[in-house]
């Protein structure tokens, strides 16, 4: 029996993807809501989901999962409706516009016992899952530095110029490219390297081609465990060459075009990717169908959005902030 998903929302850049990704399931999509009636409509038209009211929406018979994928200011009034179901939601990423937003959106899934997910499909890279193996082995002895990156050229090419315009109105997505790109790695950082102490950071309009919109940042991070972190993302970038970079007393680890370990003695070598696995909605789509699944928490995902706010604080205000 094909899963049944409630669509609530169809703002967000990854709406074609998720639908295709339902598609693939052979999943139902039980109806579409947005408060955008022509988008709603142009969606309803590519899927055959027919359009509804939120409540009717919501309160479809046999509901296994409910699909956020507005603009993310939207995000808390949604999840507060959605979760007095009870069912499973993802929420597309960032959880809220702000961290308070997400410390919000995470207090409403904790007290309703409702099954979080976020996209935070990097996680379940076979890159990702490599340098966990080695953090877990101890391969890098004492880590000291991390520096990741997730830079495309939307702002050069103009994705943002129409359908997703939002995107790059901070009013509404409450972050800029910095904020858009970076909570992927930033949620990696958290991950592999634990709670953080401080940050700092600065922003750049770019090419100004969106008003009062960051096009690309750079953020310093302290961890509690002493490991320093840069975080490089971006609307601005021709190419992001070199994704990942673990410095330790004993290894250094660089996930570039290949994935590469050097040892005490300097040299590179690749080395073999562990498996990857289903994250992001993948990872959400398997948990309904029964399937074994590694999920994020609204809890992590708080804490995520909780740091970037205090990243564009910090760097607004030429500042360190202390979390």
């Amino acid at each position: 029996m094909s899963l049944r998903i409630a669509f609530v929302g169809t703002a967000h850049i990854h709406t074609p993807g998720f639908l295709n990704a339902l598609k693939e399931r052979d999943a139902t999509l039980v109806g579409i809501w947005d408060h955008d009636a022509p988008r709603a409509a142009a969606n309803s038209e590519k899927t055959g989901a027919p359009m509804m009211a939120l409540d009717d929406l919501l309160t479809q018979p046999n509901l296994d999962g409910i699909i956020i994928c507005s603009e993310t200011n939207r995000h808390p009034e949604l999840v507060e409706a959605a979760v007095k179901l009870g069912k499973p939601v993802f929420v597309e990423k960032p959880m809220g516009a702000s961290g308070k937003d997400s410390q919000k959106i995470a207090r409403l899934f904790e007290e309703s016992g409702c099954v979080f997910q976020t996209g935070y499909f990097s996680r379940g890279m076979a890159q990702t899952q490599t340098l966990r193996k080695l953090l877990a082995e101890k391969a890098f002895g004492t880590v000291t530095r991390v520096r990741m990156s997730n830079c495309h050229s939307g702002a050069l090419g103009g994705w943002f110029d129409t359908d997703w315009r939002w995107m790059a109105d901070r009013e509404k997505s409450g972050v800029g490219a910095f904020g858009d790109l970076g909570t992927h790695v930033l949620d990696l950082m958290l991950w592999c390297f634990g709670e953080v102490e401080a940050v700092t950071g600065t922003l750049s309009m770019g090419t100004a081609r969106y008003e009062g919109c960051d096009e690309y940042g750079e953020a310093l991070i302290k961890f509690k465990s002493g490991v320093i972190g840069t975080l490089a993302a971006g609307w601005n970038d021709v190419a992001d060459p070199v994704r990942v970079q673990v410095c330790g007393t004993e290894a250094h680890f660089i996930w570039g075009s290949e994935v590469k370990v050097a040892g005490e003695d300097g040299k590179f070598a690749e080395v073999e990717l562990a498996p990857g696995v289903p994250a992001g909605l993948n990872s959400f789509l398997d948990h309904l169908e029964g399937k074994p699944a590694e999920l994020v928490t609204a809890a992590e995902a708080a804490e995520r959005d909780r740091v970037m706010s205090a990243i564009y604080e910090a760097a607004e205000a030429s500042k360190w902030i202390k979390l």
